[in-house]
């Protein structure tokens, strides 16, 4: 028999993959500064937020 039975990879569906997309809204003068760390840095400015964001969550404290 010379016919094949193709099957494509499954791949995970969008927000499937434990990420979430948001929108937020941020001054100018915000994202020039982080468009600046990112060329610095050679991170793409999602990966740098994510990485700032992640810091700023484990020594945020709130105060009563």
């Amino acid at each position: 028999m010379s016919e094949e039975i193709r099957i494509k990879k499954k791949y995970p569906k969008k927000g499937d993959d434990g990420y979430k997309i948001v929108s937020v809204r941020m001054r100018d003068e915000l994202i020039e500064r982080l468009d600046l760390l990112s060329a610095q840095s050679n991170r793409s400015r999602n990966e740098l937020i994510n990485i700032l964001l992640e810091a700023a969550v484990e020594i945020v404290k709130i105060d009563d």
